[in-house]
């Protein structure tokens, strides 16, 4: 593992306790390969919320380091503040502060519109009791009016006094190298870390792809079909794929890799077996 950089992996909090237990065996084998942290998913509002809290907790009193998301949309600053100070009393110290999409059917009714303030309010109240990353969109956020826009909102978080920042995921990995090059002209100088999403079912990947603005490309996009629900040769040419995409990155000098797992360790075991020995 000498020659990887720093890793990380995320997880979202499970509905049962049989997932909660799923949850427990698959960092367990992740925590093999020495991350950094493992961060958890936050959603706003209602039972989503607990359950991230009751995810962070299992993880923290196993020992692992955790970095949760907080999301700020709809949230009151009291409610922020409380949620801070339990992470505080329970020695956590890292988080992913974003914005977060509303609530199906809500009406933000919320203190903060966009994850600078979220970030700005953490400092102020707290601190820097957290260390602090924000998300970065190489290929720009499905939201953003432009790309010049969404790059003044990165720029925003960096200002209010974010530490670091995990991309989207991608996979063209000229986006992410275009988008470090107008961060180093725009003197911003935090590690950006990028995001990959190793390929574990074609359906869900293009999901994903479409409600967060990730390009697929076309050619694989047409490989995913020729595939179709073929999983096991899906996930085979999905190992090849992002094992290569990572170790161009990694001959880049990243910062770190941070892996969305889906919950799932077997196929990740597989692709960084394949970067550590390239």
């Amino acid at each position: 593992m000498a020659n990887l950089p720093p890793l990380s992996f995320e997880f979202y909090p499970p509905q049962t306790q049989e997932g909660v237990n799923k949850l427990k065996h698959t960092a367990k084998e992740l925590n093999k390969y020495k991350p950094d942290f493992f961060s958890v998913t936050f959603g706003a509002g209602g039972s989503t919320k607990e359950r991230t809290l009751d995810a962070v907790f299992e993880l923290s009193n196993s020992d692992f380091n955790v970095a949760p998301h907080i999301s700020c949309i709809s949230s009151s600053k009291v409610e922020i503040k409380e949620l801070l100070d339990q992470y505080k009393s329970q020695k956590i110290n890292h988080l992913v502060a974003l914005r977060g999409d509303n609530p199906s059917g809500a009406i933000n009714s919320g203190e903060f519109n966009y994850a600078n303030e979220l970030v700005r309010f953490i400092k102020l109240e707290m601190g820097d009791a957290f260390k602090i990353d924000v998300a970065a969109y190489p290929e720009v956020h499905p939201e953003s009016e432009s790309a010049k826009q969404d790059f003044i909102n990165f720029k925003n978080k960096v200002e209010a006094g974010a530490d670091s920042a995990i991309t989207q995921f991608f996979f063209n990995v000229d986006a992410y190298f275009k988008f470090i090059e107008e961060c180093q002209k725009s003197s911003i100088n935090i590690p950006i870390v990028p995001g990959i999403m190793p390929i574990y079912n074609s359906k869900q990947l293009i999901r994903f792809a479409n409600n967060c603005g990730a390009e697929i490309p076309r050619w694989l996009r047409f490989k995913l079909e020729d595939y179709a629900d073929d999983l096991d040769s899906l996930r085979e040419f999905g190992v090849d794929f992002i094992s290569e995409l990572s170790e161009t990155l990694i001959q880049n000098g990243v910062p770190g890799i941070h892996f969305y797992t889906i919950n799932y360790s077997k196929t990740l075991s597989k692709i960084i077996k394949n970067i550590s020995q390239s």
